[in-house]
């Protein structure tokens, strides 16, 4: 009897996609924008108050985020595609499960994840790349942005599900209101008590805090059915199933944290061959390591809010609806790819100033290594759109293939071999390669991937007819 709770008319089978995707995927990718903006405005207000040095130190800090990131959405993504295909199929007993074991999983790798980098800093940040005069800064920035790491990967889990939900709009409150804080706080104690790196770090945390606590609120008044005591605990089956359904995003994270570590390793040993230094670009680095984390935000914000869509309509076999959806979250995945090509390309300079000044030669590695390194940008939307596709119609192998692709099997081999003959010029041509590889077969996988929803999509009908 308690599967007849579900709505016999869910919106998400039958409504416009244009309006479904505006419901969905605006709050999404607001959401991501400012959430990337925690690291943004560190990186921004450090580099005018500390300097270059203060860049690479957030930079070299960084990978921590982003494994702790990579733990979000194999958590997040994978209970929220259980749970949308679990109500489009009508099971709302497992839809309860899933809920129930995505939030207390999160709880206890939160937990595990803060002792581990408590421990472990700075061979954590020696392995990402520090240079001696930019190791004292991390251990700093990392020692205090540990404590919010936890309220980090709540706030970014349940934002997934909360808007899995149906409530778009509050999750992108929570990360909102934690952005504007860290923004505030940052001019805060940087300008005003003149803390330093110090206040930085300490303003991110206090505002992961806030995040995390709105996201708590949420949950007593959950939408689909209340969520009691009862309904937490890790069921074995049930965390199989949110991690097999996440492994693919929390792959690509996790590989694009080994790309940061090998790109700083390379860009700091082969750059103490040129005239830039170990300093420059690591620094640069880090810089275009934020703008990356934009438009990685943009695009993953559409796909996030893509998912609801997908994970219904594949539980609900309307494979039209489907094909339709990833269509055009591709197209407009793609103009927003465009517009940052043409702003690297013809205003680099303006963009890097951003961050705080420096001497001629930075700006002049700054100015290449936006030109070179991300030149085929405008490709960028394809992959993570595609990666989240797969996901989210509960296409494992297809995910965790293409989520490994860019940057564990094409990038980071790239990475390690062609500066072996170009120098420094070769870690800047690896990024493009790779870039322009993954396209190409995000487009030959989703294509065979059609194929076969248009043969059930046939079959379907001939049993109707």
């Amino acid at each position: 009897m308690e599967e007849k709770n579900i709505k016999q008319e869910n919106p998400l089978g039958y409504a416009p996609l244009g309006g479904l995707m505006r419901k969905f995927a605006i709050p999404s990718i607001i959401s991501m924008l400012v959430n990337s903006l925690y690291n943004m405005t560190d990186q921004i207000f450090i580099g005018h108050k500390i300097g270059m040095l203060g860049n690479a130190a957030t930079n070299v800090a960084f990978p921590v985020t982003m494994l702790l990131i990579a733990f979000a959405q194999l958590i997040g993504v994978g209970t929220a595609a259980n749970f949308n295909i679990s109500l489009g199929a009508k099971k709302e007993k497992d839809a309860k499960k899933y809920i129930g074991t995505g939030l207390t999983m999160t709880g206890i790798i939160g937990l595990l994840f803060l002792v581990f980098v408590l421990i472990f800093k700075t061979p954590l940040l020696k392995v990402c790349g520090a240079t001696e005069n930019v190791l004292p800064l991390a251990e700093t920035y990392l020692g205090i942005t540990a404590i919010g790491l936890p309220f980090l990967l709540f706030t970014n889990t349940a934002s997934t599900i909360i808007r899995a939900d149906g409530s778009p709009s509050y999750s992108m409150t929570c990360t909102v209101s934690g952005a504007v804080l860290n923004v505030f706080l940052d001019w805060l104690f940087l300008f005003v008590f003149r803390w330093g790196i110090e206040g930085a770090a300490l303003a991110t945390a206090i505002s992961q805090f806030v995040s995390f606590a709105l996201c708590v609120c949420y949950f007593p008044k959950f939408r689909t059915f209340p969520i009691t005591r009862g309904m937490l605990g890790v069921q074995k089956d049930y965390a199989v199933r949110i991690a097999k359904l996440g492994i693919s995003n929390f792959l690509n994270h996790t590989i694009m944290m080994a790309v940061a570590i090998v790109l700083n390793n390379s860009l700091a040993y082969y750059g103490a061959m040129t005239v830039y230094g170990k300093d420059i670009p690591l620094a640069v680095s880090g810089v275009a390591t934020k703008l990356n984390s934009i438009m990685v935000a943009f695009v993953v914000g559409l796909a996030h809010g893509c998912q609801p869509i997908l994970g219904f309509n594949i539980g609900a076999k309307n494979y039209g609806r489907v094909k339709a959806t990833y269509k055009m979250a591709v197209k407009i995945g793609m103009c927003f790819s465009v517009a940052a090509f043409l702003l690297f390309q013809f205003f680099p300079r303006e963009v890097i100033s951003i961050f705080g000044a420096g001497e001629p030669l930075y700006y002049e590695f700054a100015e290449k290594y936006l030109r070179i390194y991300m030149f085929m940008v405008f490709t960028f939307g394809l992959q993570p759109i595609t990666v989240n596709y797969f996901t989210s119609i509960g296409a494992v192998r297809q995910g965790i293939v293409l989520s490994a692709s860019r940057q564990g099997f094409i990038l980071i081999p790239i990475l390690l071999l062609l500066p072996l003959r170009f120098g420094l010029n070769g870690v800047l041509f690896a990024g493009p390669i790779a870039d322009g590889l993954a396209a190409l077969l995000s487009l030959t996988m989703v294509t065979i991937n059609f194929r076969g929803l248009t043969d059930k999509e046939q079959e379907k009908q001939e049993k109707t007819a």
